[in-house]
């Protein structure tokens, strides 16, 4: 690892500084925008549960062209639909995560076309993630302060 902490990560993000949430977020060579909506935050860039809905609806969308490809299936120009929900779990203090997607296709397909592609959705990779066994390791880096 190099004296960069960033320097071995895909994604870094760092605020903005202008705005009270404002996020700068580089992946590789490319730059975007991260932001709460008013009146948390400015408003000036999509919400973090909406980055991760857009993460989860380009693999869909990536995985149902590719498979479909090797299928020789001409599945048209797909659109991916999402929304995210929380709802109560009875019996439990904690809510329950729920991704809504619907997938469209501008072209007529089979029963079986249909409920294959529904299948292949499932397992893109970024569904996988999600659905899989998870674990997030953090370390913060800082200078100590004095005692």
């Amino acid at each position: 690892m190099t004296n960069d902490p960033g320097a071995d990560f895909s994604v870094v993000v760092t605020a903005s500084g202008d705005g009270k949430l404002a996020q700068t977020v580089r992946i590789g060579a490319h730059e975007l925008r991260a932001d709460e909506p008013q009146p948390l935050g400015d408003g000036t860039g999509p919400a973090p549960h909406d980055l991760l809905l857009a993460a989860l609806g380009t693999c869909t969308s990536m995985t149902l062209k590719l498979y479909a490809e090797r299928k020789g299936w001409d599945i048209g120009a797909l659109t991916v639909r999402l929304g995210i929900r929380w709802e109560k779990v009875e019996g439990k203090a904690e809510k329950r995560v729920v991704i809504e997607r619907v997938i469209e296709s501008d072209r007529t397909l089979t029963a079986e076309q249909q409920a294959r592609l529904a299948e292949i959705a499932d397992k893109c990779p970024v569904h996988r993630t999600l659905m899989g066994e998870k674990s997030i390791n953090t370390r913060l880096l800082a200078p100590l302060a004095e005692a």
